[in-house]
């Protein structure tokens, strides 16, 4: 599975074919379509959409694989993914406008493995601590309203 880690990190931090055929193709060698990514069905376009959204986020992409835990048909991975916050980064509180800076987001990506390929994921990413150190949010402001 070491070479299916090397492939997805690999084609979340290089830029993506410019025609969506051909980056419909590197997901498909990867992930079934569609996928179930936190329960919500997600097609090989929808993960082109969030790989290109990521890829104006930030520049200079790279993932840092801290642990990876493996079974015959799961896979979890920890890592960091690095990059200069240059666009508009998507984030459960809505899209943060670039501040020009480093950030690091550290994530945990459970996988499941069905014919080499991956079948379903569960993304734990930690937005929080990536939010304060872009100064988007400030350790004992007053939260949000709820929505």
């Amino acid at each position: 599975m070491t070479d299916l880690i090397t492939r997805l990190l690999s084609l979340w931090s290089d830029g993506l074919p410019a025609d969506d055929e051909t980056a419909v193709r590197a997901f498909r060698e990867l992930y079934t379509d569609p996928v179930p990514v936190n329960g919500t069905p997600m097609t090989a376009a929808d993960l082109i959409a969030r790989a290109r959204a990521l890829h104006a986020a930030l520049a200079d992409i790279r993932h840092e694989l801290i642990e990876q835990v493996q079974t015959p048909d799961r896979l979890a991975i920890g890592f960091y993914l690095h990059g200069r916050h240059v666009g508009p980064l998507p984030t459960a509180l809505g899209p943060v406008p670039a501040t020009g800076q480093e950030v690091s987001i550290r994530a945990t990506d459970i996988l499941r493995i069905t014919d080499g390929r991956i079948s379903s994921i569960w993304v734990i990413s930690d937005e929080l601590t990536a939010l304060l150190s872009l100064g988007v949010l400030v350790p004992g402001s007053t939260p949000l309203p709820a929505a």
